[in-house]
């Protein structure tokens, strides 16, 4: 026997605490190798929140090229607490709620893993939701109707049609989870690619593209200045690739009075008194009037015009390198927390590898090249969509979303095409990412009862309770929720394994309700005290602004705190 695999010895199949489902894989059914591992991360990485979170990175005013940096960083940052917790998943055989009950206790290991399921079944819903709108994209692009961005029935249809297809995916078992990744990568990669193609041909360089992200990174309009001295308007309507703007006309109006204007270079920025003397900019400073933008252009038949856009006053500010250092670590951690879920319970899919060596070179080769590549498809793809879209007139209207950019195409048959690689990508995403962990624990809460099966089911169903329509644009502000939640758990699990156990678990005992990891009555209080010290000090920040960088930086303040409490708690048992 391997000395990288611990087999199980001792019939423990009677104990409540064992299922099938949540046994060691033996080494004969270990048919994982590195490029599988590699596969189901890129199958995981090319996702439509992987653009939504470059698009709102520029969209901040970060840079391409900062960005891509700040997402490689990120992702070779939680890839190494990745590759050290798939250690126990490939010697041991067992999933996250298993190898967790050594350091929460049998019955404590049900509030990580629970929590970790419900943020994936959370994550589940946005998917399927994204998954629905390629549906719903064919249908429109089949009949000839438009697409809406507006909720309508046709988006709930699609919803309903690509849960039943991921449901049935889940009901079909991790074999065939493991051939929808290896058949999704490459076509997923050569996607990119082609993508890439796509807006360097229709804009006629590289380059061009690249010089676009900067119209993306200003705000569409800036109100600022002081209402004795004069308020200035500053406007950032898009420009084509010979730097001409695409928009005529704007409509600027106040409390929802205003006219349409002439819209030239010799207006950004200009006083707003010059051409519009009749408002009342007092009112507009104390933020008293609502201010809206649009901006309008003629396609022969009418005019072609932009999203409305809602602004306000802004107090001037004067950038600094350690403000712009702020925003950067902010980012970094929302990145780092995109995937504080998975690196909780890696492990779910490591046990499936046969080799430490093939779990540590499928992740590396896997995760932080595919997120690189995929958020530079993102970027580089909308930077085109700006260029070569007519209808994108202000930076609101950029298609970030691949299913509305796709949706774009005079082509039908482009469109369906196109839209069907989304939905293998979003599939392959969904099942690989946010089904296989919250199958594993809610069958952990009751593992002779719930299967493999009926979890991933469950998960499924809550995805459509938590009624994700509502959750797509709040990310952001998940994603750093998220990572001070589970960065903790992450620091106890690799103090425990690493520190504390020297990587030696007893197998046997981790499927016994009394044996040596009940520790009292089922929880280990060691663990979670870390655990609500880990998350209440990260999450203080959020509370208390003077302390705002422990929140802002929750997934590394959580790790820290749970590591070092958990390690001073444990060393001496």
């Amino acid at each position: 026997m391997s000395k990288e695999i611990i087999e199980l010895t001792e019939d423990v199949s009677s104990s409540p605490l064992y299922s099938e489902d949540l046994a060691p894989v033996p080494p004969g059914k270990r048919t994982w190798g590195k490029w599988d591992l590699a596969a189901i991360w890129v199958g995981m990485a090319v996702c439509i929140p992987t653009y939504l979170l470059a698009a709102e990175m520029i969209a901040s005013g970060v840079s391409w090229y900062a960005a891509l940096i700040i997402i490689g960083l990120a992702n070779l940052i939680i890839t190494v607490p990745m590759v050290l917790n798939g250690h126990g998943g490939v010697k041991y055989g067992i999933p996250f709620p298993v190898i967790g009950r050594a350091a929460f206790g049998t019955m404590g290991v049900h509030i990580p893993a629970v929590v970790r399921a419900i943020v994936a079944c959370g994550w589940f819903g946005i998917q399927t939701w994204i998954g629905g709108g390629a549906f719903y994209s064919i249908w429109m692009a089949v009949t000839g109707g438009e697409v809406s961005s507006s909720l309508s029935l046709g988006h709930f249809i699609g919803f309903g049609v690509f849960w039943l297809l991921n449901v049935y995916i889940i009901w079909k078992g991790i074999e065939t989870i493991r051939w929808m990744e290896n058949l999704a990568a490459p076509i997923l990669i050569l996607i990119g690619l082609v993508l890439i193609g796509w807006g360097a041909y229709q804009a006629k360089g590289f380059g061009v593209v690249l010089d676009q992200s900067q119209q993306l990174e200003k705000p569409t309009a800036v109100l600022s200045g002081d209402h004795d001295q004069g308020l200035v308007l500053t406007l950032n309507p898009i420009t084509d690739k010979d730097q001409q703007i695409k928009a005529t006309e704007y409509l600027l109006t106040v409390n929802g009075q205003g006219e349409w204007k002439p819209l030239t270079t010799a207006f950004t920025p200009f006083p707003l008194a010059q051409v519009h003397p009749d408002m009342d900019q007092k009112a507009l400073k104390e933020g008293t009037a609502s201010l809206q933008l649009k901006v309008r252009a003629p396609d022969g038949q009418g005019f072609i015009e932009s999203s409305s856009f809602e602004f306000g006053y802004t107090e001037p500010q004067e950038t600094t390198f350690g403000a712009t250092i702020w925003k950067y670590l902010l980012w970094l951690t929302g990145m780092v927390g995109f995937w504080a879920t998975m690196s909780i319970s890696i492990a779910d899919i490591t046990r499936y590898a046969s080799t430490q060596k093939q779990q540590v070179a499928g992740q590396f080769l896997g995760l932080p090249g595919a997120m690189i590549l995929y958020s530079f498809v993102g970027i580089f793809v909308t930077c085109a969509a700006v260029i070569n879209f007519k209808d994108v007139l202000i930076a609101g209207d950029a298609p970030w979303d691949p299913v509305l950019l796709l949706s774009k195409f005079d082509s039908p048959v482009v469109v369906i095409i196109a839209q069907v690689f989304m939905i293998i990508a979003t599939l392959s995403t969904n099942i690989a990412a946010n089904v296989i962990a919250p199958a594993n624990a809610f069958s952990n809460l009751i593992p002779q009862k719930i299967s493999f099966r009926v979890g991933g089911v469950i998960a499924a169903v809550i995805g459509i309770l938590i009624c994700p329509w509502w959750l797509l644009g709040k990310i952001i502000s998940l994603l750093v929720f998220v990572s001070g939640l589970l960065g903790p758990v992450l620091g106890i699990l690799i103090c425990d394994y690493f520190v504390i156990r020297k990587k030696e678990l007893k197998l046997s005992e981790l499927y016994k309700p009394n044996g040596i990891y009940a520790y009292t009555s089922g929880l280990n209080m060691t663990a979670i005290a870390a655990l609500a010290l880990g998350v209440a000090v990260a999450l203080v920040g959020y509370f208390v602004p003077s302390l705002a960088f422990l929140y802002n930086l929750s997934w590394f303040t959580g790790f820290a705190v749970a590591f070092g409490v958990y390690w001073g708690g444990m060393r001496g048992r």
